[in-house]
């Protein structure tokens, strides 16, 4: 029993790859395995964006360990039931992974490891993901944190005593085995799933993709903390599915944002503690899964409105950045970080409805979808969560069009009913007479929705929602 098992999950590198890493160091042989779990695929549509940007990925880690004398086995069952069969019929002694934060996936490992142990075999579990986890970053106290200013103030203390540390792979790559049985990956066909519209995405995908999007965004990094929030723009890095499935190494991205330096480096480093931050949450709280944050919160008495929650999903609300942002997410399964806070903010706020039913629709068409940064995100937004946004703060649709999309370039991207409506209006279309909505060719309430909510109206429902559930009644 020389041997191991590399399970690979949402880690689909061949560098920098922690388990990989130490089964290498470990063992002489090592094999590797990605397995299709049925538990996460089976209730998926049967064409789903992110099967086939895994797919993509995997062939690309199937190619590169074969480079290296070694190749990827891909099954396609329940990894409780896979993992420790194929360990069985492998013979390895022990199965390394990458740690996983979430509570399913916590169940899963729990699940497999202790069908191992019957086995007498180990289940090793490494930390990839993040740069650091769980209870690696706490107050003096020796709680864990739920604001995020002193969280990084310490999360950059603790770095600075320990320091990124990479794990090489290709120094021990003559110990990969080849498969026993060595086969091609399998199609989407072969599990049960149709072609998306990845292709025409323009989406650079696995290893190498991820690659050329962070040389693209080293290129620009300087602007980041100027455009980041505009949508029009090219601010983002655009690596967000690229993290979540781990076809990059966070370490990479934090190394280079510590070297290059400058404002806008230091403000996408930011952005990537807020990574962490909601890891070591979920970690904390599997709880706020399903509840808020903040308990208080939890009877909040929120709006079953059906009509107001398909416009919202449809992109028909008649406020114009909103539309223009459920309708990219729709298309593209991809929405700007700035319109992600905005649509939140207006399904809870001006439309009064359970922050859970906007998190589970986004769950459902992201592309870059991750349950502690969907999850923190809208508890930030809808005002439940840890160092949420305050409660009687509240995003106006129209000035926060007016901030972040002032020509209105964004919006006639996506709502092209609007294309000849003058910037005047652009963010608030209904203000126009019914002679300029002629000369323009769209009738408000006709070509294009009539606002759904009074903005001021809805804004006062929601003060007086959280200021009864703030004060126990």
């Amino acid at each position: 029993m020389d041997a191991a098992l590399v399970w690979f999950r949402r880690d689909l590198r061949t560098t920098d790859h922690a388990a990989l890493h130490h089964a290498l160091r470990d063992f002489g042989r090592v094999f590797c395995v990605f397995v299709f779990d049925r538990e996460i695929l089976d209730p998926l549509p049967r064409q789903d964006r992110r099967v086939e940007f895994i797919l993509r990925a995997v062939a690309e880690v199937d190619a590169s360990l074969r480079g290296m004398g070694g190749g990827l086995m891909v099954c396609h069952g329940t990894a409780r039931e896979e993992i420790p069969r194929l360990a069985q019929q492998l013979g390895v002694a022990a199965v390394y992974a990458n740690r996983d934060y979430e509570p399913a996936a916590r169940q899963r490992d729990a699940a497999v490891a202790q069908s191992l142990a019957v086995a007498g075999r180990e289940f090793r579990d490494f930390k990839d993901q993040v740069i650091f986890e769980r209870d690696e970053v706490l107050t003096q106290a020796g709680r864990p944190y739920s604001v995020f200013t002193p969280y990084k103030n310490a999360w950059l203390k603790k770095l600075a005593t320990d320091p990124v540390a990479l794990f090489p792979v290709e120094e021990h790559g003559a110990h990969l085995a080849p498969p026993p049985h060595p086969e091609s990956v399998p199609s989407l066909g072969q599990f049960g799933f149709e072609a998306t519209d990845l292709a025409q995405l323009n989406l650079p995908t696995g290893m190498s993709g991820a690659q050329t999007l962070f040389r693209d965004f080293v290129e620009r990094i300087d602007d980041y903390a100027a455009k980041r929030d505009f949508p029009a723009l090219k601010g983002p890095s655009y690596l967000a599915a690229h993290l979540r499935f781990g076809t990059v190494s966070i370490r990479q991205l934090v190394a280079h944002a510590l070297g290059h330096g400058g404002r806008g480096a230091e403000t996408w480093l930011s952005e990537l503690i807020w990574r962490d931050f909601y890891q070591m949450i979920l970690w904390q709280r599997p709880d706020v899964v399903a509840r808020c944050f903040k308990p208080e919160f939890d009877d909040l008495g929120w709006d079953d409105a059906p009509e107001l929650f398909a416009a919202w999903r449809g992109g028909q609300t008649g406020y114009p950045l909103v539309d223009a942002a459920m309708r990219q997410l729709n298309s593209s399964g991809y929405m700007h970080n700035r319109l992600r806070m905005v649509t939140a903010s207006f399904l809870t706020k001006d439309l009064g409805i359970d922050w859970r039913r906007g998190e589970r629709y986004f769950a459902e068409k992201l592309l870059d979808f991750d349950l502690a940064a969907n999850n923190g995100g809208w508890q930030w937004a809808a005002s439940t969560g840890c160092d949420a946004q305050p409660w009687f703060r509240i995003f106006n649709p129209v000035t926060q069009s007016e901030r972040f999309d002032p020509k209105g370039v964004f919006i006639r991207r996506y709502v092209p009913e609007l294309t000849a409506v003058p910037d005047k209006f652009i963010h608030a279309p209904w203000r126009m007479g019914s002679d300029m909505q002629a000369a323009c060719g769209v009738t408000i309430g006709q070509d294009y929705p009539a606002p759904v909510v009074d903005h001021a109206l809805a804004r006062e429902r929601t003060l007086e929602r959280f200021g009864k559930a703030s004060r126990g009644k």
